[in-house]
């Protein structure tokens, strides 16, 4: 039977990360969070002091880079030269650092290739912002998770707090909101639900609920496929 290319795409919050950590965790599958890639690139440009440098000087540091994702899905790592940087990437400086350059095309195209060739053999699950529209268009699944402002900022939230980093309720959505209009109004690679995806409303569902739904969603693909 064949490994699938599965394609989990959303805004900031919305429990992509989470949904797909766990079905991979279920199919046995690899875990690739292409938004740990971005914030390893934010990191590192922010500590070399080129995050406001011309796109070329950050492009030509990440490919010197040596940056690597390990770890089970639901203990991923993310290693730069040699550094475990899995906590300090997940800071609100770093989300919207990563989602600033993340518009840059040029650095879009750095990570292009290295996100195809780890998931070109299928067997995994990858979540981001443009998986399914330009990453793998041809995905054999593929979903877009969202949920409403209110609750996504809960979810970061809380996310910061247990994280030990200060924050507070409004500034974190209005950070939320920002990002949204970046992500979905670049001109390159923008944020959208691609045309034959499987929209999941996360808003009031538990993170089970929204495992199954994808579960199901892929069990009738592999049985379709028998």
């Amino acid at each position: 039977m064949k490994n699938l290319i599965i394609a989990i795409d959303g805004p900031a919050a919305a429990g992509k990360s989470t949904a797909g950590r766990a079905l991979a965790s279920r199919l046995g599958y690899l875990y690739i969070d292409t938004g740990a890639l971005y914030r390893a690139v934010a990191w590192l440009a922010d500590r070399d002091g080129i995050a406001d440098a011309p796109p070329g000087v950050v492009v030509s540091r990440v490919r010197a880079a040596d940056i690597r994702l390990e770890g089970d899905p639901e203990r991923p790592r993310v290693r730069v030269d040699g550094r475990d940087v899995s906590g300090e990437i997940r800071t609100e400086h770093m989300s919207q650092l990563s989602s600033r350059l993340s518009a840059l095309p040029e650095v879009r195209a750095a990570l292009l290739e290295l996100q195809r060739r780890i998931g070109a053999a299928g067997g995994v699950v990858m979540d981001g912002r443009d998986i399914g529209t330009v990453i793998f268009p041809a995905a054999d699944v593929k979903f877009f998770v969202f949920a409403s402002p209110d609750a996504r900022a809960r979810r970061r939230h809380e996310e910061l707090l247990v994280g030990g980093h200060d924050a507070e309720l409004g500034r974190v959505r209005a950070e939320i909101e920002e990002r949204d209009a970046r992500d979905a109004g670049r001109d390159h690679a923008p944020l959208k639900a691609a045309d034959d995806a499987v929209a999941v409303d996360t808003t009031d569902l538990s993170p089970e609920q929204v495992l199954n739904r994808l579960l199901a969603v892929v069990q009738s693909r592999l049985k379709a496929q028998a």
